[in-house]
C-alpha cells in the first residue's frame, strides 16, 4: 500500500480493535504488500488489514477456525472477539492472535517438512471449496500478456515466461504423481510463525488445490529432503513453476514488493539456465 493508505489503514484497524473493548496505545506495521499486518498493543492483536474488494477475508477467517479445529498448525484468530470481518473507510479488517517470534533462528528443514505435512493431514479432511493451481497459471500468463502492466518485459523475455508457464503447468497437470488435495498454496517461510506453541502457518488466502508437491516448491530446498513420499520429478518442475509466478508477479508495474524488480531479473535469468 501505498504511505497515505497505509496511514488510513492503520487508522481503521486502531478505530476497530478499540470500539471492540481491546486496548490499543500503539500499531506497528509489520509487513505491507496486497494487505498490511500491524501489531496492536498493549492488546497484542494482529490486524490484518486490506482495500474492501481486494481480498477473501471471510472465506480465511472461517477456514482458519476449520483448519485450528483439525488440529492443523496455524494461526487463530483472537479469542476474545468474535471472529468476523469488520468494514471501516474502505478497508476490511480482521484480528487475530499475535504471536511474538521464540527465536531469530532458522526453522530446521525437518521441523517445517512435520509442520507442512500435519496441515496438508488436517486439510485432507476437510470439504473447502478453492480454486485450482492452474488458475495461478493464468493468471501468471495473462499479465505476461499484458503490455500495459508489464511494459519492461522484453518480447523474447515475454516467451520465456509464456511458455514455461504453459509448458511446466501442463506437465505438472499430466502427471502420474500429481494427486491433488486442498493447500495452502504459499507457505513461503514468510507465511510460517516460530511460536511457543511451535510452528504456524499464517496467509491462508491463497488457499487453493494441487498436488502437495506445489506447496512444497515454496519451502526451502533442504525441506523437500525430509519428505521421501514426494516424487522428485513432480518437484522439480512444481519449484519451476512457482519461479515462473514469482517472477511474473515482479514485472508487474503496480508490484510494490521491496526490490522487485532486482528479483524479477534474477528469476529470468535462473528461469534461462533451468530451461537452457
Amino acid at each position: 500500500m501505498q504511505a497515505a493508505d497505509v496511514r488510513r489503514a492503520v487508522e481503521a484497524a486502531v478505530s476497530i480493535a478499540s470500539s471492540l473493548g481491546l486496548p490499543v496505545d500503539d500499531a506497528t506495521v509489520l509487513h505491507n504488500s496486497n494487505k498490511l499486518a500491524v501489531r496492536l498493543r498493549p492488546c497484542e492483536v494482529l490486524a490484518r488489514v486490506a482495500p474492501v474488494g481486494q481480498q477473501v477475508a471471510e472465506f480465511e477467517l472461517e477456514l482458519a477456525q476449520r483448519l485450528v479445529g483439525a488440529g492443523c498448525p496455524v494461526a487463530a484468530p483472537d479469542p476474545r472477539v468474535e471472529p468476523r470481518v469488520h468494514e471501516r473507510d474502505g478497508f476490511v479488517v480482521t484480528l487475530w492472535t499475535y504471536h511474538p517470534p521464540v527465536t531469530t533462528q532458522g526453522v530446521a528443514p525437518a521441523d517445517y517438512a512435520e509442520a507442512l505435512a500435519r496441515l496438508h493431514a488436517g486439510m485432507r479432511t476437510l470439504d473447502v471449496p478453492a480454486p485450482h493451481f492452474s488458475e495461478r497459471i493464468q493468471q501468471a500468463r495473462t499479465l505476461v500478456a499484458d503490455r500495459e502492466r508489464t511494459p519492461e518485459l522484453s518480447d523474447a523475455d515475454r516467451v520465456l515466461l509464456d511458455g514455461t508457464l504453459r509448458d511446466v503447468g501442463r506437465f505438472i497437470r499430466g502427471h502420474r504423481a500429481a494427486e491433488e488435495q486442498l493447500l495452502h498454496g504459499e507457505p513461503h517461510p514468510g507465511n510460517l510463525l516460530t511460536t511457543r506453541h511451535g510452528l504456524l502457518f499464517i496467509d491462508l488466502e491463497t488457499c487453493c488445490r494441487g498436488p502437495v508437491a506445489f506447496d512444497l516448491a515454496h519451502a526451502p530446498e533442504a525441506v523437500g529432503a525430509h519428505c521421501p513420499d514426494v516424487d522428485e520429478e513432480l518437484l522439480r518442475a512444481c519449484r519451476l513453476l512457482v519461479l515462473a509466478i514469482i517472477t511474473t508477479w515482479r514485472w508487474d508495474r503496480e508490484d510494490q514488493f521491496p526490490d522487485g524488480r532486482r528479483m524479477g531479473v534474477e528469476g529470468l535469468d535462473r528461469i534461462r539456465a533451468a530451461v537452457s
